[in-house]
Parts: structure tokens; C-alpha cells; sequence
């Protein structure tokens, strides 16, 4: 079985190039021609996907062949491009920049070629003229099995300027798709970790959103670009799909929990789960609350800054990735809603906490009070910690025995002064040997981001522990 759905991948020669506007104005471009638009992004990255949803309708999704490994990038975009027209992939980073010390691994090149998709260079050519040939053609030809089949220039001064490097690029047999001129940039702001997320700024990303399409069909051959698309090899392989993954179990009445009227731990044969959602929790791959559906869940958004209470029924909680630094005084305002992520916890239920989840499970984050589920203070910090992790499960949790090995992804500027009472989560093997995170009663909290459809019995497990605990 193969996937066929018209494809390109976004790049660029190094961040900063312009890659997210011209992605996410491609995206916004083709859906308001009526097409039906796939939006995906390479790398760990939360941010980014919550601009392409916003611009196509559809959820955004990852492709991460460190984290998920390569043979399931093509299965991953077919169930996400499934009935669409066309798909946009945005690149990380520079073209060939992957997952350090790792070659080509995870880098877009790499997810390009797994794709078989043409990949559009995206060329910041504000400081240069007929040298842009020169850095075209090394692009293009360092890897033969890379197609760059275009170019987009950005930050183009003037007509004389974009005369130049379009004479220039003539005999490089790359075609220029786009010019896109040197005006003021959109307005996506950044913080500590990126760009602000569309969460917290919603009216504003959809006016910025408007302004990348606005741009990118003023400036880019639509028509040319779609052409190029259809172009692309056929992706093989089936599609990925949760329910296969993570089947829902036979009902074994005999090991469900009893029923109780209200409160934790009630509800029917489909235990709840409560997955925390609003502007401090945006970090999480749509992959996950599908696993957790298909394992036999229901599955709950709830917003810790708005809701006093959680879901009714809630038999387990996850918590993701977000900025729960920058709302820590609304969070830690809600006492009603820590004491009950703390009861729940307390009751042995299963929660599962990553990086931001973490932080709100601890003691205090930057003095203020927390959910105090963990012996745990968190603080604020100016370093910086980033990157891939190979990681080991050093105690048995609800997420997996240990000695299950996943990858993962830490991103954040934060540190914790551990107390008592907890095991370690996660031997991390790179880039130092270290243990990680907190395994305590029913919590698993740990800094690492995990992406569950690479090894889908985090899910069953969880699940069944909802069931059963």
C-alpha cells in the first residue's frame, strides 16, 4: 500500500531563513484555494504546529525520525496527509542539520528522502547577490538523493536586487518559485523557547497567519509549487493507525475498579483521562490522545488556569509540555484544582507528567505554590537545556517496565532540587550517563518529552493502570 498525496518539503540553508512564514503562508495559501492541506513539521517542535493548524484547519503533526525512528515517518504522514490534497512539511533547522553525532539522522533532508518528497529551499538572500548560485548548488547537489526542486528568496531588497539573483541562478537548473521582499516581518514574537505559542495569542497568530498568506501568494507561483507537489514518489507502506497500535483490550469486567457516584475513580467501563489543555500545557503530539482513545480511554481536555475541578470520572491525568514558568501565579492561584491533581495522586492513580507537567507536580515552582504531589522545589534558570536523549527505564511505572528504552527531547530553562520519596524515571545514556525524573506511587514526571507512537505500549499500559487502579 502507498500514499501518493502531492508533498513539499520546506527548507532552508540555516535557521532564521524564513522557513516557518513561508511553510505556514503556503499552508494558509492552498487551504484558501479550497484544497485540503496535510501540515506537518520535522523535529520534536510543539510551537510551529500550533501556527500550521491554525492555517490549514487540520492538526498539526511531527515528523521525528530520532524519536519515532525512520520507518515510521512514512507511515505517520500517511495517516495524518489521509484525504488531503496536498501536504506542507517544515524543515528544522539547516537542510542537512540532524540529531548531533547521529549523520543525517532526524534532519530534513533525511525526513525528505524517507518522504520522497522535493524539497523548496528557502534562501534569506539579504546579503548577497550571485553568490546565492553558488549556495544553491551546494545544496542542491551534496546529496544526490536529496531533489531540491526549488527555490523561494526571501528578504529581497528591490527589483534590481532580485534581478541579480535571479541572472545568477539561470544555470543552476533550480527554478525560483518566489520572491518574497525585505518588508517589516510578521508579527510572531518569541520568548525563552521559541515562538510564543498560538494558545496564548490567538487573535493575533490569526492576523499573523493572514500576513504570511498574504505574502506568500503576492510573491510565489502557487500553480508552479502545486505542480512540483504532485510530482512527488509514492510513500510506501500503510498507514499508521492507533487502533492497531494500541488495541483497545476484551472488557475483563472482574478487574475493573469499583464504580463509585462521583469523584476520582468513577465513571463507566472506558476509564477517563484527563488531559491538561489552555495556554500553560500546548506541548503534546496529537499521536498520544489517539493511543490513549484507541487503548479503550476517554479522553478529557481541561484548562488548570480556567477549570476548578477536574473532568468528572477522572481516573487518570496527563499532564504535557507548555510555560507553566510564565503562569505559575494563575496556576498557583487555582488551589482548588492542585488539591484535586493532588488527591488524585495520592489515591495511586496513574499520572503522567512531562517537563511542564513536572514543574506543576512539584512542591513550588519560583516560590509559589505548586499541585505539591512531588517533595520537589523547581526554579527558573538563564541555561539553556536542549536536545535528543536516549533514555532506559530505571523503575517500573505506569508507563513502562523498566528496562523499556525510548528517545526523547529535552527543552527547557528550568531546574529542580529533588527531596525525598521518589525513584528515579529514565537512565539518560546521552549526552552524559545520568538518572532523570520521578517514579512515585501511580506518577510518572519526568523532563523528557516521549513520543508515544514509537513505542505504543506506554498507552496500553497507562490505560489498563486507569482500569485496574
Amino acid at each position: 500500500m502507498t500514499s501518493s498525496i502531492p508533498r513539499l518539503v520546506i527548507a532552508a540553508p540555516s535557521s532564521g531563513s524564513g522557513k516557518t512564514t513561508v511553510a505556514t503562508g503556503l499552508m494558509a495559501a492552498f487551504a484558501a484555494r479550497g484544497l485540503a492541506v496535510s501540515p506537518h513539521k520535522v523535529g520534536p517542535d510543539y510551537i510551529d504546529p500550533g501556527y500550521h493548524a491554525l492555517a490549514t484547519g487540520r492538526v498539526g503533526r511531527n515528523l521525528d525520525a530520532y524519536l519515532c525512528g525512520p520507518e515510521l515517518i512514512g507511515p505517520l504522514f500517511a495517516h495524518g496527509a489521509r484525504g488531503c490534497d496536498i501536504a506542507v512539511v517544515e524543515g528544522v533547522m539547516g537542510l542537512y542539520d540532524g540529531a548531533a553525532g547521529e549523520g543525517e539522522l532526524a534532519s530534513t533532508a533525511h525526513v525528505a528522502k524517507l518522504l520522497r518528497a522535493p524539497v523548496v529551499l528557502v534562501v534569506d538572500a539579504s546579503s548577497q547577490s550571485r553568490s546565492v548560485a553558488a549556495l544553491v548548488h551546494g545544496f542542491a547537489s551534496w546529496d544526490p538523493e536529496v531533489r531540491v526542486g526549488g527555490v523561494i528568496l526571501n528578504k529581497v531588497a528591490s527589483d534590481r536586487h532580485e534581478e541579480l539573483l535571479r541572472e545568477a541562478l539561470d544555470s543552476s537548473g533550480v527554478p525560483v518559485f518566489g520572491v518574497l521582499r525585505r518588508v517589516a516581518q510578521v508579527d510572531t514574537p518569541s520568548r525563552h523557547l521559541g515562538l510564543v505559542p498560538v494558545a496564548e495569542r490567538r487573535g493575533a497568530a490569526v492576523d499573523a497567519v493572514a500576513a504570511m498568506a498574504a505574502q506568500v501568494s503576492d510573491g510565489c507561483d502557487l500553480e508552479g509549487l502545486l505542480g512540483l507537489a504532485r510530482g512527488a514518489g509514492a510513500v510506501p507502506g500503510a498507514a499508521w493507525d492507533p487502533g492497531a497500535a494500541a488495541p483497545e483490550p476484551p472488557l475483563r469486567p472482574e478487574r475493573l475498579r469499583p464504580q463509585t457516584p462521583d469523584g476520582p475513580g468513577g465513571g463507566g467501563t472506558r476509564p477517563v483521562v484527563a488531559v491538561a489543555s489552555g495556554a500553560a500545557f500546548t506541548f503534546s503530539y496529537a499521536e498520544h490522545t489517539e493511543l490513549l482513545a484507541a487503548a479503550g480511554a476517554d479522553v478529557v481536555p481541561f484548562d488548570p488556569l480556567r477549570d476548578e475541578q477536574l473532568p468528572d470520572g477522572t481516573r487518570g491525568l496527563v499532564v504535557g509540555g507548555g510555560f507553566p514558568e510564565v503562569y505559575a501565579a494563575e496556576l498557583s492561584a487555582n488551589e482548588p484544582l492542585r488539591k484535586a491533581v493532588g488527591a488524585l495522586a495520592h489515591s495511586g492513580a496513574p499520572v503522567a507528567a512531562e517537563c511542564a507537567g513536572l514543574l506543576y507536580l512539584c512542591r513550588e515552582l519560583d516560590g509559589l505554590a505548586m499541585c505539591g504531589v512531588l517533595d520537589v522545589r523547581a526554579r527558573m534558570t538563564e541555561r539553556l537545556t536542549l536536545g535528543y536523549r536516549d533514555a532506559v527505564a530505571v523503575s517500573d511505572s505506569v508507563l513502562a517496565v523498566a528496562g523499556t528504552r525510548l528517545r526523547g527531547h529535552e527543552f527547557h530553562r528550568t531546574a529542580v532540587e529533588p527531596g525525598a520519596g521518589a525513584a528515579p524515571a529514565w537512565g539518560v545514556r546521552t549526552p552524559r550517563p545520568r538518572v532523570e525524573g520521578f517514579v512515585q506511587q501511580g506518577v510518572h514526571a519526568s523532563y523528557l518529552h516521549t513520543h508515544w507512537a514509537s513505542e505504543p505500549g506506554v498507552a496500553r499500559r497507562f490505560v489498563e493502570r486507569c482500569r485496574t487502579s
